[in-house]
């Protein structure tokens, strides 16, 4: 009686691998692993950068609204220097010919009604 046991009832394979095999598969298998990684990380990187452009774009196009804003209000800021600086004149024009200003009852104590119904032309 032999007390050897056949490969096929130890578990393995009929035939036997050889470490050279086994060498081999593993290489195959890292360098599938290694495929996958570079691909995953090429489809990460060109995420990051769709979004770094898109963040970009978006930032660009707040740029050109802020600046249509701030000449707009540029814009509003002369007219209102301009209105300023007329009705300045109209009140100093005013104040050369107003009665109220040079009336002399201005500076009596006496209710502001009658003041101005006594400086009023008649």
């Amino acid at each position: 009686m032999s007390c050897a046991v056949p490969a096929a009832a130890a578990g393995g394979s009929a035939l036997p691998r050889s470490a050279a095999a086994e060498g081999s598969q593993q290489s195959h298998e890292e360098d599938d692993r290694k495929v996958r990684r570079r691909e995953k990380n090429r489809v990460a990187a060109q995420r990051s950068r769709k979004k770094q452009t898109q963040k970009a774009d978006k930032l660009h196009e707040e740029y050109e609204s802020l600046e249509q804003e701030n000449t707009s209000l540029k814009r509003e800021i002369g007219k209102l220097t301009d209105e300023m600086k007329h009705l300045s004149q109209v009140l100093k024009d005013h104040e050369k010919i107003c009665p109220l200003l040079h009336c002399t009852m201005n500076f009596v104590t006496v209710p502001r009604p009658d003041a101005l119904a006594s400086c009023l032309p008649r």
